[in-house]
């Protein structure tokens, strides 16, 4: 299942994306978090010590050995340098899942222990509370610890400033996503980029569920209003998570601004200002009605497997691709991406039982 957290800049969408994280952990759920916003914060509200998020392998840095990995064997695509962030996978390419070792995994993501919280038949943890520790890579996700997958795009570095966009970087999440094949009880869960900048490529129309976290403020609803303008046309599965929801007031505002997309609110966090701090506390100390509208958010994410359609998931990214070709792809390449479209691929489960290149 691939989530995706949105939002205005400072509206809480991290905040929320690693608490969502931490109860799926609890719940022993297989877990691939994913940083892809261009203020890298994920790492440190999933506990790891501000050195050991920034040192983590930033996706972008390594997008030559991501797409040689993906490019297996389809003879569609000719080399690596022809591959740009929307190419589709085809017959021959390499699949991802997520709790797979691979070199992809190997080299981009890093694993997080966090506190096992008290999920169901699993006693509460003790007082030592998120470890934030990390472990050897590639670790399944889904372990009795609560060991989660932690990959970043990685922030702007010098040599960026003035020369490149964040797409660029974010662009590597993007190829990963279209390689990708999930099921139902294993997530993928992406804290985007804030605002509208999502939709500077095709990534909005890659998750099963995109929780829009906003504040009950006209800014923290406007950017509500475009994203579900934008996301009308595209089949985008949205609910709207309110936060920082002080009182009766406050919730009135979002059910009128927002209708039916609201699914759940939150309040002020002591559990939350204590992480922010640096001095976390167990999980299980989470505030009942925190844990109560994690736990709507996990059904209402659980309950979009059923209206999965890989045949338009596959129709959407051949068409991002095939926009992004004309746009720039060709000029830049060279090459006549459009080429590279395997018009009898779908992707989904089946194509991923299929037999992957060595």
């Amino acid at each position: 299942m691939k989530i995706a957290f949105v939002g205005k800049g400072g509206s809480g969408k991290t905040t929320l994306s690693s608490l969502f994280v931490r109860h799926l952990a609890a719940r022993r759920v297989p877990v691939l978090a994913v940083d892809a916003d261009i203020n890298q914060h994920l790492g440190t509200a999933l506990g790891l010590p501000e050195e050991e998020a920034a040192a983590l392998p930033a996706m972008g840095a390594r997008l030559p050995l991501i797409k040689e990995y993906l490019r297996g064997t389809n003879p569609r695509i000719a080399s690596t340098e022809a591959m740009i962030k929307t190419t589709p996978p085809g017959t021959g390419s390499r699949l991802l899942r997520i709790t797979e070792d691979n070199p992809v995994h190997d080299a981009c993501a890093r694993s997080v222990r966090l506190d096992p919280g008290d999920a169901p038949g699993h006693a509460p943890a003790g007082a030592t509370g998120a470890t934030g520790a990390t472990g050897a890579t590639g670790a399944t996700g889904g372990t009795p610890d609560g060991t989660v997958r932690l990959m970043v795009t990685g922030p702007f570095t010098e040599t960026d400033l003035g020369v490149a966009c964040y797409h660029s970087k974010v662009g590597a999440v993007e190829l990963y996503l279209n390689h990708l094949v999930d099921g139902r009880d294993e997530y993928v869960v992406v804290d985007m980029t804030a605002g509208s900048d999502s939709f500077a490529s095709g990534m909005f129309t890659r998750f099963d569920m995109t929780f829009l976290v906003a504040e009950p403020t006209r800014k923290g609803v406007a950017v509500y209003r475009q994203y579900k303008e934008y996301a009308r046309d595209w089949g985008v599965a949205l609910r709207v998570i309110g936060n920082k929801v002080q009182g009766p007031e406050d919730l009135d505002f979002l059910r009128a601004e927002t209708g039916d997309d609201l699914l759940v609110t939150v309040g002020h966090s002591d559990w939350v200002r204590a992480l922010e701090k640096g001095r976390p506390r167990p999980f299980a100390e989470l505030a009942e009605a925190d844990r109560e509208a994690l736990r709507v958010m996990y059904a209402a994410a659980d309950a979009s497997y059923g209206r999965r359609d890989w045949e338009r998931y596959t129709r959407q990214m051949v068409h991002f691709h095939l926009r992004n070709a004309e746009s720039w792809g060709n000029a830049r390449t060279g090459t006549d991406l459009a080429a590279q479209v395997d018009p009898s691929f779908v992707l989904g489960e089946t194509a991923a039982r299929a037999p992957q290149p060595a």
